[in-house]
């Protein structure tokens, strides 16, 4: 049986923790879909199509994975796409309690569907993309925390704004 797995979020932006996670689930499921969530609720930095893009072109490396949009409720999006499995990424244990309480309702919705929970390698335990939008707006150094793709989205972000500023 071919397991597909979806690893849902916002990815504003798809940071070098979330490709850690992808890639390792990458290796096992035989497909991964990377969805990314319109979720307007949270004002996202980078338009759904910019952050599709970025990631898609960050996991190009790994042929069984690829990234969809998706709006609305996952497990919907699980049916859409045939996938038997939801991919969430653990940095704390705060995180935890939150997945958990997500994972027990996905599972209300949809009960052939299964939350597998990796935990965030030690090295990205401290990151999420909040931080690091906060610091690349700042003008901080990002460059440690993201692919060079996001990287250069954010420099062209700023000269826009600069940009528009001057106007």
């Amino acid at each position: 049986m071919q397991v597909t797995a979806i690893y849902p979020g916002t990815f504003d932006p798809f940071t070098a923790g979330h490709r850690d996670v992808a890639k390792r689930a990458g290796k096992m499921f035989d497909e991964l879909i990377i969805g990314v969530a319109a979720n307007p609720n949270k004002n996202p930095y980078f338009p759904l199509e910019e952050r599709v893009a970025m990631t898609a072109e960050i996991m190009s490396d790994m042929p069984n994975v690829s990234v969809k949009p998706f709006t609305g409720l996952l497990v919907e999006f699980t049916s859409e796409v045939g996938a038997q499995v939801i991919v969430r990424g653990l940095r704390a244990i705060s995180d935890f309690e939150y997945e958990v309480q997500i994972a027990g309702v996905n599972r209300h919705l949809k009960p052939a569907v299964e939350t597998v929970f990796i935990a965030a390698s030690q090295d990205f335990t401290f990151l999420s993309s909040s931080i690091v939008r906060e610091i690349a707006k700042l003008d901080g150094d990002v460059s440690d925390f993201v692919h060079p793709v996001v990287l250069e989205a954010f420099t062209r972000s700023k000269q826009q704004s600069a940009k528009q500023g001057d106007k």
